[in-house]
């Protein structure tokens, strides 16, 4: 079984939803693997939904080409019902990385606003679904703005479980996402989910987080060999790579810094 010790709870990403059914450290799944799915596994752990923004946006530019915010809630009810051990869901974000935003035509400023308001869509939709708020930006002033718009309609960010960090996995070993962290944490936003977090970034403000995932394992298993007593060409879809990355991702947290992972998992 997992054991859940003090500090950041480290979710597993990986794009095999039947891992699911049988890894008992906590998955990240996107939505967009899931809902192909005819028959869903029961989940063996706690796991969180992503919606797949990212690539929703890098691909098509918008959310036009994804499900509408009344089919993402229907899917959601689905995977809470029939996987089961559901932690939370990511709403429908618009991600705000320059590229993303260049890919939109849109500015900063519309992407925060969308954001915000497909959360409040979504809860509309569906209270009883763990639907996550998440901040946006790309400046530390972003995100703050961000916090400021869902404090306008009404959303205590301070007062939910965890709050989403988009927006820093790919710098998230900088100055610059501790200081967005730091700056969050200064308006009462405390409680963090940083989404695509690696061990550079739980080195510098790990601790500042609640939960933190990452599939950056997969990768890194396309250049290397793989594990022995493997007979795949790469291991890039292997759970034992990802489950001995995870152990070394926890390994690699030095005993001095204020930051505890799950240390032990096991896999039935």
């Amino acid at each position: 079984m997992t054991r859940r010790l003090r500090g950041v709870e480290f979710f597993l990403g990986t794009h095999q939803p039947g891992w699911l059914g049988w890894v008992t450290v906590p998955l990240f799944v996107s939505d967009r693997r899931l809902r192909k799915y005819r028959r869903l596994p029961r989940a063996a752990a706690r796991w969180a939904l992503d919606s797949g923004g990212f690539t929703e946006l890098h691909t098509h530019g918008s959310w036009d080409h994804g499900p509408t915010p009344a089919a993402y809630v229907a899917s959601v009810r689905r995977y809470r019902d029939e996987i089961g051990h559901l932690a939370w869901a990511a709403p429908q974000d618009w991600m705000c990385e320059p590229w993303i935003v260049a890919k939109t035509g849109l500015t900063v400023t519309e992407h925060l606003r969308r954001t915000v308001e497909n959360y409040l869509r979504l809860r509309d939709l569906a209270p009883d679904l763990p639907f996550l708020p998440v901040v946006q930006g790309w400046r530390r002033y972003d995100y703050l703005t961000c916090a400021e718009l869902y404090a306008r309609a009404g959303v205590d960010l301070s007062a939910v479980p965890v709050v989403g960090l988009g927006s820093v996995c790919r710098r998230q070993a900088s100055g610059e996402a501790a200081a967005i962290v730091d700056a969050l944490h200064s308006v009462g936003v405390g409680r963090l989910h940083g989404f695509g977090i690696k061990v550079l970034g739980l080195r510098r403000y790990g601790q500042r987080l609640t939960s933190a995932d990452s599939m950056a394992w997969s990768i890194a298993a396309r250049y290397r060999p793989p594990l022995h007593g493997c007979a795949h060409a790469t291991c890039a879809n292997c759970a034992r790579f990802a489950l001995a990355w995870r152990r070394d991702v926890v390994g690699s947290i030095p005993s001095h810094e204020p930051l505890t992972l799950f240390d032990r998992e096991a896999v039935r």
